[in-house]
Parts: structure tokens; sequence; C-alpha cells
């Protein structure tokens, strides 16, 4: 059986994990909200008609954050409209994604649900129609005591306390043609500038993130990088970053090895914005944002599913409803992998999104809610990687791609709680063919023990989780882990994920 060899050492630190990172997306897009977290009707409703079986998901899940309402849609989206009175709310057309918006759920009952779900909040602000007033007032509405109009106005719609959120978005994808109010780096950067000072001037301990590349195939990458930051450096404290994985012509070893790419994009982010801060001899460094990231099958929904006829734009309709595989789960899991190996530098993340629509969770009105395959990775790691990203050398076989060239058939990554003593190794195995036997050396954790272990493989790397059958696929415990002497030994069956935790032995 193929060998791979892996050295981890508590002195050797990437950097403190930020729980930020295991956050999602939630936007209004096709049944994300709308018979997705919201469905009044649902014998798990709540008063305010939030799923009950959605949210138990949701925290099993391990949701640290949440980013909304947008997404594409806040480029066109007036925040009046989702406050006040329900019946009283405007039905608008959304341009986005061309559907109908009701807006029964607005910022009132996004709040109700993410203090439900023990989620910190993580709002967009439209700057593709928008600008620096209309922000103002969604910050004074949101944060700010009574005393004012737009605060009273707040306390008048039923929330006499200030919602509190630290996180704000400046605007979405604003470099991509196919957003509202869409402009070049420059004159982005320069209302991005603008709107953060006068953020400032009510909140001075805001988080701000501008808007990085929509992807790393980006015409303008890296530059759109430097000459946003060149704008907006001293005004903000991360830069975003989106990216969307698939199969390309049926190349799956490509897409298995999809976390190439992103530790690519990831690398280049940082460069870029390290050249930016030696040319301002700044102290300061620009963290990232990856706040949009997932599979998406996006081709499914450029060739089939696209609502064009203007008369015919329906209510949460169903897009983007990608059924995920365990192929699928593995390449998510290995993007889990890239994020902590860059702890250093990526202090947030968003998984896109949650509900439906290209999702851990998948619902049914009036019925069940379930796991898809992706939902088990994401869940294991929130859970069990805490503290700090521990850099681990790996020596593994490759494979070829052909995208990408040769690549290692493993990586990993080790975590670390100080305070506990308590550990987690994660794997990936990349071969489509073979089974290999990792080796983890961990130098410096002390005495521990193996607490528990999960891998996702299967027998058909097809498999899904799907309505008809949602309990079809689910990790494993991984009965080959055997730990002596510091070192970890396990076997990782073709296209799979594995986690092992580590406890200190008593």
């Amino acid at each position: 059986m193929p060998e791979a060899r892996i050295t981890a050492s508590a002195a050797a630190t990437i950097g403190p994990i930020s729980r930020r990172v295991f956050g999602s997306f939630v936007e209004h897009l096709g049944r994300c909200v709308y018979d997705g977290i919201h469905e009044p009707g649902h014998p798990t409703a709540d008063a305010q008609g939030f799923r009950g079986d959605v949210l138990d998901l949701v925290r099993e899940l391990g949701v640290t954050t949440v980013r909304y309402p947008g997404g594409n849609f806040v480029s066109g989206y007036r925040w009046e409209d989702g406050v006040g009175p329900v019946a009283e709310r405007p039905v608008r057309r959304d341009l986005a994604w061309h559907s109908t918006e009701t807006n029964e759920v607005g910022l009132h009952e996004f709040a109700h649900w993410i203090d439900r779900a023990g989620i910190e909040p993580m709002l967009a602000i439209n700057l593709g129609t928008r600008g620096e007033l209309e922000a103002l007032d969604l910050l004074e509405y949101t944060n700010l005591p009574t005393g004012s109009a737009i605060s009273d106005r707040r306390a008048a719609n039923g929330s006499e306390a200030p919602f509190g959120v630290t996180m704000w978005c400046l605007g979405n994808e604003m470099d991509g043609p196919w957003q509202l109010g869409h402009r070049n780096a420059v004159d982005y950067g320069k209302l991005a500038s603008r709107t953060a000072k006068a953020l400032r001037q009510l909140q001075p301990d805001l988080e701000l993130v501008v808007c990085g590349s929509s992807n790393s195939q980006m015409p303008t990458f890296g530059t759109w990088e430097r000459e946003v930051l060149e704008q907006t450096y001293d005004d903000v404290d991360l830069i975003s970053a989106h990216v969307y994985y698939q199969p390309v012509d049926g190349d799956v070893d490509s897409f298995l090895a999809s976390a190439v790419d992103m530790d690519r994009f990831i690398d280049v982010v940082a460069a870029t914005a390290d050249h930016v801060k030696a040319e301002r001899r700044s102290d300061k460094t620009i963290h990232i944002s990856f706040d949009e990231w997932n599979v998406w099958y996006s081709r499914r929904f450029e060739e089939q599913e696209r609502i064009t006829a203007i008369d015919e734009w329906p209510k949460a309709p169903r897009l983007l409803e990608d059924v995920y595989t365990v192929t699928d789960a593995v390449v998510v899991g290995s993007l889990l992998i890239s994020l902590l190996k860059h702890a250093d530098r990526v202090q947030a993340a968003s998984l896109a999104q949650l509900v439906n629509v290209i999702a851990p969770i998948m619902t049914e009105p009036g019925g069940a809610a379930w796991r898809q395959t992706i939902f088990f990775p994401f869940a294991i790691t929130s859970r069990l990687g805490r503290g700090e990203a521990l850099r681990a050398s790996v020596s593994a076989p490759t494979i070829t791609t052909g995208k990408y060239g040769e690549v290692p058939a493993v990586d990993a990554v080790v975590t670390r709680e100080p305070e506990t003593g308590s550990a987690a190794v994660f794997l990936v195995n990349r071969s489509r063919t073979e089974s290999i036997t990792a080796t983890v050396a961990l130098e410096g954790l002390g005495p521990v023990a193996i607490a528990e272990t999960h891998t996702l493989a299967d027998d058909d790397p097809d498999a899904a989780n799907t309505l008809q059958q949602q309990d079809r696929v689910a990790p494993a415990a991984n009965d080959s882990a055997r730990l002596d002497d510091g070192r970890l030994t396990i076997v990782l069956p073709p296209v799979s994920w594995t986690a092992v935790g580590l406890e200190p032995e008593h």
C-alpha cells in the first residue's frame, strides 16, 4: 500500500484559528430564506415562522457567523423594505436572480433567527446602487442607541436594543460585470473608502471587509486587489475572496485537487496586500475574509435554470439546489484544510450557502430537513479544529491532474488547543484508485490518545443524500487508526476525508 509521511510540531504554529472561519451565508436567493430557514406553516416553525428542525441542524453544523442578505442580491436591495409591519412591506423584483422578493424576512427577523441560532451576524451593504448615506442610515438603524429619528424607528419596529453588528461587507463582487453598479477598482475603492470613513464616524470599532476578486480567474485578479487596497488600506480590516469549484469536462482529478488553487489564491491575495502595506510603509496587516466558497455546479444554472421572462419571476424558485456527492464532500473537506493552513491570514470565511441553495442542509416544504454530504466535514472540522493551526510537512505519492499537474495525493493539517492539550488531525486522500497509509509524526504535543475518528468515503464516490435516502452517506469510524509514541498511523481509503480527534492522556 502506498505511504504518506506527515510531520507536525507544536513549535511550528501557523497562527490562531479564528472561529469566524466556520461561517456561512444566507442570501435572498432561491429557497435559502423562504422554504429554507423560514416556513411559517411548517410543524416545527416558531412564532416568527422559522423552522426549528433547520435551526437544530444549523447548530449541529457549528456555524459561527452568517453573512446576510447577499450576495448579488444586496446590490439592488433597499434595506428599508425589510423593516416595519410585514403586511405593509413592498414586493420587489430582484434583478440579481430574476425572482419576486416579498420582504417578509428582513433585518428584525434575521436578528431574531441568529439570536436563536447563537450566531454572529455579518451584514453586507449595498454599494452597487446605493452609497454612503444609505450605509450610514443602515448602521444607525442597526447599531446605535435610541435618541435619533432612525434608531427610534428601530425601537418603534420592536427592537429597543441595538442589534450590535460588528462585521460589515462594503458591497459584493464589485469587480463582476454581472453586478448591479459594477465599476472599476479605483472607482469602487474610492466609494468604499468614503463609506468606511463615514461609518467609522458613527462607530469607530467596526470591522470592515472590502471587495476583493470574485474568483481567481477574473482578468483583473491581483490588479483589482492592489488598486482597491491602494484606495482603502487605512480604512478597512479585511479583503474578501470568493471561489467555487466544480469538475470541468469530466476532469475529476483536478476537481479533487481544488485546494491547490485555493492555496494559491490565498497566497496571491496575501502577497498583494503585503505589497501595498510595504508601499505605504504601514504597520497594519490586511487579513482575508473568504466569505464565499463551496462546490457549485454553476454550469447547470447557466444552461438550465436561468429565469428570463420578466412576467414569470417566481417567489423562492428552486435555484442552485445541487445534490452533493461523496466526491464533493471530500473536496469541501480539503478546502477546509486549506483555510486552516492559512490561519495566519484567513480570519473569516463563509460556506455559501446554508440551506437549499448550494448548501449543506436541504429541506422539503412541509416535510423533512436533512444533511447533505458536505455537512459532515464542515461540522466535524468546526467542532474539532480549534486553538491554533500547526504547519504540516507532507511527503506523499502524487496524482496527475489536467489543471495542476502533479499534485500530492494526501494533504493534511493539524490543530491544537494549548490550554486543554486537545488536538486534531485532518487528512484527505485525492487518489481515486488507491488506499494510502498515512503516518503522522506529532512532535511536542505531549502524551495524547485517540478520542474519535471519522472517515467519509464510499464504494460509490457519486453516492449522495436525497429526500428519498436522507442517510445514504455518513462518516464512519476508522478502525485502522493507531497511535504509538507520538506517531499516528491510519489508512485513508480512495477519495476520502478523515478527521482524528486527540485528547491528552490522564
